[in-house]
């Protein structure tokens, strides 16, 4: 039974790794750039979340949209002011730019807020579902589900949509998409600002069971990073599964090993992984 109640945690938080993920694997697929300030933006939609439930009395689960609407017009504005600028330069002006909007997202949320840990107080914190002796803490299966949720509408938008369609046009060949009457530009400035989003919306839903703090990107980079190798850089159903794997992983080595070494069986796969199968557990594709 602590081996089920185990994976089952595992999964819970492998749902939500995936919608965070999914983000950063779009940005991947779509504009061809490691965006290494993402978990950053997941630190600006909880803190987003976190006002809104202290100014507004909304519930994380309310905030989360409000934070998506905030971080997609941020990502929209980094997209056309920052990002595409460096779109055909070298790969190097690429990582420069994406780490410095890490440094200045980070130290302007320090400037403006402090450096204080901060968190909410839902009506869902103490309570818990319980089915077949297994334990769920209902944050966690709220955070599950509204994971699912943003994963299938982002998959129906990518997949049976015409903006979609345009999408992966321009993620497949910009050039022949633009011969077609589709800006690349404008798919650009959408798909990074819906990717980042998400990654924010990922990041107020987890807020119920998490503290927030300029710092807390930093926590989630590595583990963002570690789901799309699993799963493959640009593929979203691979960021799915490896969002999924990896929150199983972590909740195991959990269960058999000392708290300090629970990512130690994590970042040996993510290693065995980089070395035997770089391309990732499913084949790369947008």
């Amino acid at each position: 039974m602590p081996l089920l109640q185990a994976i089952l945690d595992g999964l819970m938080l492998g749902g939500v790794y995936a919608v965070i993920s999914i983000g950063l694997t779009l940005v991947f697929g779509v504009i061809s750039i490691v965006n290494f300030a993402q978990a950053q933006f997941l630190m600006v939609g909880m803190y987003v979340a976190y006002f809104a439930w202290h100014f507004l009395g909304l519930d994380p689960l309310f905030g989360s949209v409000i934070s998506f609407i905030v971080v997609f017009v941020l990502g929209y504005a980094v997209q056309h002011l920052l990002v595409r600028r460096v779109l055909n330069a070298p790969e190097v002006a690429q990582i420069f730019l994406t780490v410095g909007l890490l440094i200045v997202l980070e130290n302007l949320a320090l400037i403006l807020v402090g450096s204080e840990f901060k968190s909410v107080q839902t009506w869902s914190q103490n309570e818990s579902l319980e089915f077949a002796g297994l334990i769920v803490s209902m944050p966690y299966a709220i955070a599950f589900l509204a994971s699912g949720v943003a994963g299938v509408m982002v998959w129906w938008l990518l997949a049976k949509t015409w903006w979609g369609r345009t999408v992966r046009a321009t993620a497949q060949d910009p050039m022949a998409a633009k011969l077609m009457g589709i800006d690349p530009d404008k798919i650009y400035r959408l798909s990074f600002g819906l990717g980042v989003a998400l990654t924010a919306f990922g990041g107020a839903i987890i807020l119920p069971y998490l503290t927030v703090s300029p710092s807390v990107g930093e926590q989630f980079g590595v583990l963002m990073f570690t789901v799309v190798v699993l799963g493959g850089l640009g593929n979203v159903l691979g960021a799915v599964v490896g969002g999924l794997a990896v929150g199983v992983i972590q909740s195991l080595s959990g269960l058999f090993l000392p708290l300090q070494l629970q990512n130690m069986v994590l970042f040996i796969v993510f290693i065995l992984t980089l070395a035997f199968r770089p391309e990732g557990l499913l084949r790369n594709k947008s």
